[in-house]
Parts: C-alpha cells; sequence; structure tokens
C-alpha cells in the first residue's frame, strides 16, 4: 500500500542544465534516503537568482571532494557578486589546484560570511580600506586625432611602478 501524503525532500544543486540537476538531486537522495529514480517523482526544478548582484559579497563553501588518495573537507572563501559565479569560481580552483573533477566534488553548504568572519587571506586582503590597484602598465594615447602620429622620436614609457 503506497503513503497517501508521501514526504517531500528539497535540495539546493549547481548543475549547468536541468538533466544534470535531476541527476545530481537522485544521486544525492540515494546517500541519504533509501529512495530511488523508480520509487519517487521530481516535482518541480528552479533555478535560484540572487536579490541583488550589484553588491559583492564574501562567500563561504563547504565542500567534499574525492582526490586520487582519498575524501577531503575543505572551507574555501570566494568574493563574488553571485553564488554561482562564486561556486564556478570554487570548480576552477579546484580543478586547477586539486585536478578535481566537477562531478567529484559535493557542495555540502554554502553561505555569505561576514567581513569580520572571513579566514582566509586572499578575502582578508580585499577589506582593506585603502587598498590601491595601481596601474603597472599604462599607453600614452593622443589627446586627439589630429595630433596622433605614426612615428615619434622616443619610445614611450608604459611602466609605471
Amino acid at each position: 500500500a503506497a503513503d497517501p501524503n508521501p514526504p517531500a525532500y528539497r535540495m539546493k544543486l549547481f548543475a549547468n542544465n536541468e538533466v544534470l540537476a535531476m541527476s545530481r538531486f537522485w544521486y544525492f537522495l540515494h546517500q541519504m534516503r533509501k529512495m530511488k529514480k523508480t520509487t519517487g517523482e521530481i516535482l518541480d526544478v528552479n533555478e535560484i537568482t540572487e536579490k541583488n548582484s550589484r553588491i559583492i559579497k564574501n562567500y563561504g563553501v563547504w565542500l567534499r571532494y574525492n582526490s586520487r588518495s582519498g575524501t577531503h573537507n575543505m572551507y574555501k572563501e570566494y568574493r563574488d557578486l553571485t553564488l554561482n559565479g562564486a561556486i564556478s569560481q570554487m570548480y576552477s580552483e579546484m580543478a586547477g589546484r586539486h585536478r578535481a573533477r566537477t562531478r567529484s566534488i559535493q557542495i555540502m553548504r554554502t553561505a555569505i560570511v561576514a567581513a569580520k568572519d572571513c579566514k582566509r587571506p586572499n578575502t582578508l586582503q580585499f577589506h582593506k580600506s585603502d587598498i590601491k590597484f595601481p596601474l603597472t602598465h599604462v599607453v600614452p594615447r593622443a589627446p586627439s586625432k589630429k595630433l596622433r602620429s605614426i612615428f615619434n622620436a622616443s619610445r614611450p614609457n608604459t611602466f609605471r611602478g
């Protein structure tokens, strides 16, 4: 006898498309509950967008990934306008630093982290009020088209160190 009102499970996943999201949903649900694709159905798939994607935020990502030697837990911090942007940074960094594929990374939790709670030096360096971004290579341009010349007597000095 089937349960007249079965429990509904909700999950926040990061995937490139709906098909991959549904596949990951069944993968994680099977790990937590004795349930698979044939014993349940997906009610809805929604893409969650950022409310305000004009303000930069600090994101904390707790993840687990399988490497060649075993399973590892990690906490990472990223600065981005959106959570999706932070997650794509995380996937790129994990691929570069740890050779971890997207399929071997499990995102456990994500959160917006306040500036005072940030731990990683890479995010802390952007919290200073006197931060400067020097222009190290500036190509001098003529103020107008009529003052522009094809040949100059001296080479321009582009380095500003």
